[in-house]
């Protein structure tokens, strides 16, 4: 039995540590990496990032496919052979990241720092509207989501909460479904953290776009495939969407050609809002390897059905 790590886009320096962690806290694991894997039939479990489609089809005795990362949108648009179970990553460390990258993005727009940054450039002296206020919703309100408005209540701000399916007991306002032109309503802030499914894939459009608050400011932090890029830029030259802040996009790296560089409203930066810390991540695939093999529950399993 081995673990197969097939993620092309890491870099050998990532993979290295990868390698070492598996070492140290499990030596007895035949870890292998792609390309170099010796025998694919040896394979059991997978841990994919961004790997080559249809590449299980090639793993004959595959039992267990794990997300290298909290995301498994890459998995799920991929070939999956049946009945085997797939499993993600949950670190605290994630979510104190993306909070925080969060949070950053709300104060950035509340207190206008971009515009700074631009009148410090002509050396302006605008003391005009020094704050601008904001009242914030978080789609997809899981564990991640959960956390920023956490944060974002405790900065004293109102917020509300949306998902595809009604909650019980929710702590703050929150709203599903059919709900969300009353959703959208109640903020001039939003944040997308909805898992990426075939039903949420192009979510972040122009339709959504005008039923916006005019000026309301777009914070897309989960996946690139949620926003209709060409969308935005319209959105924005109406003034329905005052700006936004971008961590994800379509095809990354962004292409230098790409509008979005050239756009002033849009702040993009290089998909760094949450990373993957392989030291918390390694733990939970060698504890799901050793479940497997003992027939004991997996962690952190992800619903094939919801997608997440």
């Amino acid at each position: 039995m081995a673990i197969a790590i097939v993620a092309p886009n890491k870099s050998k320096k990532e993979l290295s540590a990868w390698k070492g962690i598996f070492l140290e806290l499990a030596p007895d694991i035949n870890l292998q990496i792609y390309p170099d894997i010796q025998d694919k039939a040896l394979v059991e479990v997978v841990v994919l990032w961004q790997q080559p489609k249809n590449i299980l089809n090639e793993f004959p005795n595959l039992k267990l496919i794990c997300s290298m990362g909290s995301g498994v949108d890459h998995i799920m648009s991929d070939y999956i052979p049946e009945n085997v179970p797939i499993t993600r990553i949950v670190d605290p460390w994630l979510t104190f990241s993306m909070t925080n990258y969060v949070v950053m993005g709300i104060l950035n727009y509340h207190r206008q720092f971009e515009r700074y940054l631009i009148n410090k450039k002509s050396k302006t002296w605008d003391m005009t509207q020094p704050e601008i206020p904001i009242s914030v919703g978080v789609m997809g309100v899981g564990e991640l989501g959960g956390d920023v408005l956490d944060k974002v209540n405790a900065l004293g701000f109102p917020c509300y909460g949306y998902g595809n399916s009604s909650k019980d007991a929710f702590r703050y306002p929150y709203y599903h479904g059919e709900q969300l032109q009353d959703f959208l309503d109640q903020v001039n802030i939003v944040v997308c953290l909805l898992p990426l499914t075939p039903k949420t894939e192009g979510f972040l459009n122009a339709a959504l776009f005008k039923k916006f608050k005019q000026g309301t400011y777009l914070i897309n932090v989960a996946r690139g495939m949620h926003l209709v890029e060409e969308d935005l830029i319209p959105a924005i030259a109406s003034g329905q969407v005052s700006g936004a802040l971008l961590d994800v996009f379509r095809k990354e790296p962004l292409d230098k050609n790409h509008p979005f560089w050239e756009q002033e409203e849009i702040m993009v930066t290089p998909h760094i809002a949450s990373i993957t810390n392989y030291k918390a991540a390694a733990p939970q695939i060698i504890a799901n390897y050793r479940n497997l093999s003992n027939h004991r529950p997996l962690l952190n399993e992800v619903s094939t059905d919801q997608g997440y």
